[in-house]
């Protein structure tokens, strides 16, 4: 069981410790700066933290046995000459990297793998542990990639990745908006998945089309590869085939809205969720701040609320911003208002740590 947290806000990364006493914020690195993306790789203990310092750009640090040195970031190419790239508003498509979104170690037999989504829905891979990045130009120049969308971010975005812990050539990646697409071969081919998802808020003749599906997360259990989990912008899907065909989990309350999602390490039936309310607000249902449960393959859900905020809650929890431990028992989640709060039994019950941190990007247990 994990007794730390990294919690990446936009003011820094705040190390959070469990002591005696319970947990407390032990230090802070980074501080002051944005800091929208923390990544842990378990195989050799090295850490990662994207910053977004405005108009300097985007930045990528590793940690080292004396702190923190800066890497190399993504860098686009050169957009062609005479090329016709526009975003959903019909503005030409920057080719520069705006955000590190997602980061992903490769195979156990890949120690220096690494893969890196980005805005505007680049995705790069690094050999070297982060010293230097390829983009794949296989997915960046497939035909469909144009039809991506933006989703809030204004711009279309590659947020989740996953390797498959039995064959590290079959990578799924999440675009918001775009869909899950999957390769076998390394990234060399890229194909659809995601049948059975549904959009709402796009004319009917794509409210089924894979392209269209807004994906907010995706995830999948350690113990079961097959079991997929997505929190949707219409809603909570799962999927028994890695992602050919989901299910639509219905009549979830208070709301299957949402922007996290993880599942149990070892139940792939067990997953939880944030509920929020879409489009036009972004505020927890009737300003109760609550987690939601389901114990049984997204059959039905419970709605946990002790130890949570039930008036008057206006948090926001981000994509990245919930976190379980490799015990499956211990989880933790912040929010846009500076809320972090830790459960240590599955959700049942929910500790404050603080309610003074930046808004909260990310939360990651090491």
């Amino acid at each position: 069981m994990s007794d730390a947290l990294l919690v990446a806000t936009r003011k820094g990364l705040f190390r959070i410790r469990r002591g005696h006493d319970g947990w407390t914020i032990e230090h802070a690195d980074f501080l002051g700066d944005n800091v929208t993306l923390k990544y842990a790789n378990q195989r050799d203990g090295r850490h990662y933290a994207a910053l977004d310092h405005g108009h300097f750009g985007v930045k990528l640090h590793r940690s080292n046995g004396a702190g923190w040195e800066e890497i190399a970031a993504p860098v686009y190419p050169p957009k062609p000459e005479g090329i016709e790239d526009n975003d959903m508003w019909g503005n030409p498509l920057a080719w520069t990297t705006a955000r590190i979104w997602a980061l992903r170690t490769g195979g156990p037999e890949e120690p220096g793998v690494l893969w890196c989504g980005t805005l505007p829905g680049g995705l790069f891979r690094s050999t070297d542990h982060g010293d230097s990045w390829t983009m794949i130009r296989s997915l960046w120049d497939h035909p469909k990639r144009k039809q991506w969308m933006g989703g809030g971010a204004d711009g279309a975005g590659i947020h989740s990745i996953i390797v498959d812990p039995r064959d590290s050539r079959c990578v799924w990646i999440a675009v918001s908006t775009g869909g899950i697409w999957f390769t076998d071969d390394a990234g060399a081919t890229w194909a659809q998945r995601g049948e059975g998802m549904r959009a709402e808020h796009v004319p009917p003749e794509f409210t089924h089309d894979p392209i269209a599906q807004d994906v907010h997360c995706l995830t999948q259990c350690e113990a079961a590869p097959e079991r997929m989990w997505v929190q949707h912008h219409n809603g909570i899907f799962v999927s028994s085939d890695a992602g050919r065909t989901f299910t639509e989990s219905t009549g979830v309350q208070p709301s299957a809205f949402g922007f996290p999602v993880v599942v149990h390490p070892r139940d792939p039936d067990t997953a939880w969720f944030v509920p929020g309310i879409k489009d036009e607000k972004r505020i927890p249902p009737g300003g109760r701040l609550v987690v939601t449960r389901t114990r049984d393959g997204g059959e039905s859900f419970e709605t946990l609320t002790h130890g949570l905020p039930q008036s008057h809650a206006y948090d926001v929890v981000y994509r990245h911003a919930l976190a379980i431990d490799d015990t499956g028992e211990r989880l933790a989640f912040g929010s846009t208002t500076g809320g972090l709060w830790v459960s240590e039994d599955a959700g049942d019950n929910w500790s404050i740590v603080t309610h003074t941190l930046p808004p909260v990007h990310a939360v990651r247990f090491v």
